[in-house]
């Protein structure tokens, strides 16, 4: 996973003029579970069917140029990176509500996650 190839790939797209903005989410292998207990790290599946159609309905949006996703699947241990998401766009109030909604709908629909506590 490389957070600077995608930030380039955006920069390489033909509408690239257009993006004012370029807003990028890091999400990383917690050393806790939400309720509190300690995890070692955790096992990760990925929908890649329901991904691209959530990336594509996003990218719909109004003044949405790009939107990428990289996700890391299988054993992933604490502080590792599990997904990168970036959203380039012409302004803030386009690309901020793209990328909370494009990361819920990602960890409602396409990924699945099994911890292993300590």
């Amino acid at each position: 996973m490389n957070l600077t190839a995608l930030i380039d790939s955006v920069k390489a797209h033909p509408d690239f003029p257009r993006v004012g903005m370029i807003l990028c989410h890091v999400g990383v292998v917690r050393g806790t579970s939400r309720d509190g207990r300690p995890v070692s790290g955790l096992d990760l599946t990925v929908d890649r069917d329901a991904l691209a159609a959530i990336v594509s309905e996003q990218r719909k949006r109004p003044g949405i140029v790009e939107i990428l996703v990289e996700i890391q699947e299988g054993s992933l241990k604490v502080g590792d990176e599990v997904m990168f998401i970036v959203v380039a766009g012409d302004v803030r109030d386009h690309v901020i509500p793209v990328l909370g909604d494009t990361l819920n709908a990602v960890k409602k629909r396409v990924t699945r996650k099994t911890e292993h506590f300590i």
